[in-house]
């Protein structure tokens, strides 16, 4: 990325160009499925960029792959869950508890809860356990489903941004050398006003934008809540403590990671139970008493639950993972160090740089976290000489730049786009402009507070 600019820099961000347009001309004037127009678009992306031939589906198989082979794990085992919450009654209980006093109040506390579920977890997993109880919460109060989802989708979108534990904040704290600690407090100084801006503000106005109800495909079948089978309906004391206690045991292994030492004797088992993968199995099992047996469930219904909740998700997890197959080809191909080039011969600030570093990588590649590994890697050498409040706030910045509009060639796109039932083009006016709002108001946040500091 420091070599000097060169014709094929010019080729793959053309291509990287082209290749997205194919993939929205696909999907929204042939109406393809999205799996076969991402895979076609990740073919063309990586031939036109230089890949071999024999190289070129083996990078997609290995975005497939490593998107797959986690997120896939992690959208099952919370289906499982959501499944389990919605037959059960327990999605009930938790929408009869938020819609008391007024309704207006609503979007609030769905950015407070999601913001609470995000500081552990993934943003993939944390959307997989409010998937049912907001689109519930739609269902019942009869407000439109972005005044809901978008406050949700920003409590968690912005703790994945810019709070560790998550990996891009981590990452850029390890390739900085930054605090943990004073990261962590100013992410949260950060994440609170935005996601009263991105989340129940904007809320508003995407909801006027896409006025949709609860129609998301993979929603109808995990939003159902009546159910014969059942004798009686989980408490909102159980419904909490078996929906949280996923958060629980990944908030203990993010604890363990700030504050323990590798040596201490329980850091094994925290970072076994605590590792999302384990949390969410354990949160399944947990869900099969509590919201299965104890209520009235047989083991045999348990098991048909449980597998009619792997079949909405189906394609979603196709989508997803060729997506991640699309990005691969784009960072293979040369895409993200073009990208870099271009912000090294601008000369900026290291805040400013890795800000505008990371949203070129992100709208480049479709990751957060490639973009936010490579725009810390550009502005370490500016960083050195910085106070470890300001090379905070670059992780920060850093970290907002990572979430700007995402768009066709992220995962994250997809799923929100699957889990809504929403069309590309009310995607885009929802997630994807939520998403930039996040990302400048990040950057705005971290200019502010630079300037104080």
């Amino acid at each position: 990325m420091h070599a000097s600019w060169n014709g094929h820099d010019t080729r793959v961000l053309i291509v990287a160009a082209v290749g997205i347009g194919i993939i929205v001309a696909l999907i929204v004037a042939v109406k393809l499925h999205a799996f076969l127009a991402l895979t076609i678009g990740a073919l063309f992306v990586g031939l036109a960029s230089g890949i071999g031939a024999g190289a070129v589906t083996k990078s997609y198989e290995a975005g497939v792959g490593s998107v797959l082979g986690y997120v896939g794990v992690l959208i099952a085992l919370g289906a499982m869950v959501g499944k389990l919450l919605a037959d059960s009654g327990g999605a009930d209980q938790v929408v009869d508890t938020l819609l008391r006093g007024r309704t207006v109040s609503l979007p609030w506390k769905m950015a407070l809860v999601a913001t609470i579920i995000g500081i552990p977890m993934f943003f993939e997993i944390g959307l997989v356990l409010l998937i049912p109880v907001v689109v519930l919460a739609v269902r019942r109060s009869g407000a439109r489903a972005m005044l809901l989802g978008i406050p949700a989708l920003a409590g968690l979108s912005v703790l994945h941004g810019f709070v560790p534990p998550h990996p891009g904040p981590l990452a850029a704290i390890g390739v900085l050398g930054g605090n943990v600690g004073i990261t962590l407090a100013l992410g949260l100084l950060v994440a609170i006003p935005t996601v009263i801006v991105a989340g129940p503000l904007f809320g508003r106005l995407a909801a006027r934008w896409v006025p949709i109800g609860a129609a998301g495909t993979a929603l109808e079948v995990t939003g159902a809540s009546g159910d014969s089978e059942r004798k009686k309906t989980p408490s909102f004391a159980v419904t909490l403590v078996t929906v949280l206690a996923p958060v629980v045991l990944m908030l203990l292994k993010a604890a363990s990671d700030i504050w323990m030492s590798p040596k201490n004797a329980i850091y094994p088992v925290l970072q076994f139970i605590g590792d999302p993968v384990t949390a969410l199995l354990l949160a399944v099992l947990l869900a099969m008493v509590t919201f299965g047996t104890a209520i009235g469930f047989t083991v045999p219904v348990l098991g048909r639950k449980i597998g009619a909740s792997l079949l909405p998700i189906s394609g979603v997890m196709l989508i997803v993972g060729a997506g991640g197959g699309f990005k691969q080809v784009l960072v293979d191909g040369g895409t993200g160090t073009a990208i870099a080039k271009i912000a090294i011969a601008a000369n900026l600030s290291a805040l400013l740089l890795g800000w505008i570093v990371a949203v070129l990588i992100r709208l480049a590649t479709g990751s957060a976290t490639v973009a936010t590994v490579t725009a810390a890697g550009i502005v370490a050498p500016l960083a050195a000489g910085e106070n470890t409040t300001q090379v905070a706030l670059i992780v920060l910045a850093i970290g907002a730049g990572s979430l700007f509009f995402s768009h066709v060639n992220d995962a994250g796109f997809w799923l929100v786009k699957e889990y809504f039932g929403m069309t590309v083009g009310e995607t885009i006016k929802t997630w994807s402009l939520m998403e930039t709002v996040i990302s400048v108001m990040g950057l705005a946040m971290t200019l502010l507070l630079s300037a104080i500091l």
